[in-house]
């Protein structure tokens, strides 16, 4: 893990407030992304698209609302409307 995505949790840990601080800098990509898109502002979408890629995001973000209609679920219904659009656009 990047030290830049280190600080980028550390900075958004109120997000993962059910998360043990312990467990914090081992999230995997696929976590760290769906709780930034549900719940995360703008500033912090952004920041998480520069430090990973929206290429990267887009993929991650496809490949698990693909898995199962559960993981489809974990995101919130416009989130997932608007992310969709948005890698549509400018990811693919």
């Amino acid at each position: 893990m990047s030290e830049e995505l280190k600080q980028f949790i550390n900075k958004n840990k109120s997000l993962f407030w059910y998360t043990p601080e312990s467990e914090l800098l081992n999230l995997d990509d696929s976590f760290l992304i769906e709780t930034i898109l549900n719940y995360g502002d703008w500033n912090a979408v952004k920041e998480l698209f520069k430090i990973l890629g929206i290429k990267t995001v887009a993929n991650t973000v496809f490949h698990d609302i693909n898995l199962s209609e559960r993981r489809r679920n974990n995101y919130n219904e416009q989130t997932l409307n608007f992310f969709t659009h948005l890698f549509n656009r400018y990811a693919q």
